[in-house]
């Protein structure tokens, strides 16, 4: 952890560049090892200059002159550099000189990225999604901090080495609060949005080089949980003489047989069940998250649920189907819910979208195709994520086979 800066400010010349018998003079400004170097509008006499103090020598009214003038760039680039110190910016020799050349403005920052990002993605993402972006943004303002002892840092600075080192303070970072620590993929989630971010960047021409060009995503197939039939029929059939936990089961259940995600259920209206030309009733409406439209036909047993609350006073009140409810209540009630039915999965709400796709239609015959548009995917590879093939699907595809081969 870097915790002090060293700095520093020596003038020299370059004789390479003499012109006329008279060399520029540079000014050469250190951080932490560091270097970048300022070309001055002085010429001097090799012969008057003295190397090692990085000053003129003698005592005519030029070389006076020039060492006045000198003084002067010392304590604008010193100014330069407490400057950033003030604004926490992270401190190299080159944002030292950027800011004396007056040339910040051209400089372009990770912050102001990600607030160019946000100011004009608010109609493109949903603040479900757009919040996830202050949160990774959080984490970086804490990794510099740490590593950097700074609050931002210029693009240009960007390479290989700072993308590992984040992904390296994520994994070993440690909440304070009551969050856990994050996973394999909660860490890959926070680098896939700053690599999104260097993508902006990129497409934007304020940076020239991918930092992530060579840096491979380690990201680790995760197992999809699910209800089985058994387990579903549980919570169905439980009887709790409780109003808010028959109100969540109720619409989990409801969720487990239509596949919609919390917030689209949440965002229900009745004038989204619709009937249609087969005479049944469907619901029409749009994904929350993509904004796809989707149709889905109401079976049975989520039908009976729609009948049940269609005349509740809570739901009328707001214009929905459903009664409000948070989605951190909903997930507290159904955690009490599982232990209720002697379920030992981790229920969520997002559990009762895995259902529907693996227990209630796949596993029962529905086309992967049928149950991808149900969802409101746009590819087929996403619902094959959810799309795992259960034990009971797998044994009456099995048997079939087994009947097939008998007859030849």
């Amino acid at each position: 952890m870097q915790t002090s800066q060293s700095f520093g400010i020596h003038f020299t010349t370059r004789p390479d560049k003499a012109k006329d018998g008279r060399e520029p003079i540079y000014a050469c400004v250190t951080v932490n090892r560091q270097r970048a170097y300022i070309a001055l509008k002085q010429n001097v006499d090799p012969k008057n200059w003295d190397s090692g103090k990085g000053v003129a020598k003698g005592n005519k009214d030029e070389v006076k002159s020039i060492n006045n003038y000198l003084e002067e760039v010392r304590l604008a680039i010193g100014s330069s550099y407490k400057e950033l110190q003030l604004k926490r910016k992270m401190l190299s020799a080159k944002a030292v000189k950027d800011l004396y050349l007056g040339a910040e403005q051209e400089v372009y920052t990770m912050s102001r990225l990600f607030a160019y990002h946000n100011e004009s993605s608010t109609t493109d993402l949903k603040w479900s999604t757009l919040k996830h972006y202050y949160v990774t943004q959080r984490y970086l303002i804490k990794f510099l901090e740490q590593q950097y002892n700074a609050s931002d840092i210029y693009l240009h600075q960007l390479d290989y080495k700072f993308v590992k080192d984040f992904e390296v303070f994520l994994r070993n970072h440690k909440p304070k609060d009551h969050q856990k620590p994050l996973n394999n993929n909660g860490v890959m989630k926070h680098i896939i949005r700053l690599k999104k971010m260097v993508n902006l960047a990129l497409n934007l021409q304020w940076i020239n080089n991918d930092p992530f060009a060579t840096y491979k995503l380690k990201i680790q197939k995760v197992n999809r949980e699910q209800l089985s039939e058994l387990e579903l029929k549980a919570i169905e059939e439980k009887k709790f003489g409780i109003e808010r936990l028959d109100m969540v089961r109720d619409m989990f259940v409801f969720c487990c047989y239509t596949g919609l995600s919390y917030v689209d259920v949440s965002n229900l209206e009745p004038e989204h069940i619709v009937t249609g030309t087969d005479g049944d009733r469907w619901i029409r409406t749009c994904r929350e998250k993509t904004m796809i439209p989707v149709i889905v036909p109401i079976l049975p047993k989520a039908l009976a649920i729609l009948d049940k609350y269609k005349d509740n006073e809570r739901a009328l009140y707001d214009g929905r189907v459903f009664p409000k409810i948070s989605n951190q209540k909903v997930n507290s009630y159904l955690k009490e819910i599982a232990d209720r039915c002697d379920i030992i999965k981790n229920v969520t709400f997002h559990i009762a979208r895995h259902t529907f796709a693996t227990t209630v239609t796949l596993s029962n015959g529905v086309p992967i195709e049928t149950v991808s548009k149900i969802l409101g995917h746009t590819k087929i590879t996403t619902t094959q994520i959810y799309a795992k093939v259960v034990e009971r699907k797998l044994k009456e595809d099995m048997e079939g086979l087994k009947i097939r081969l008998q007859s030849l």
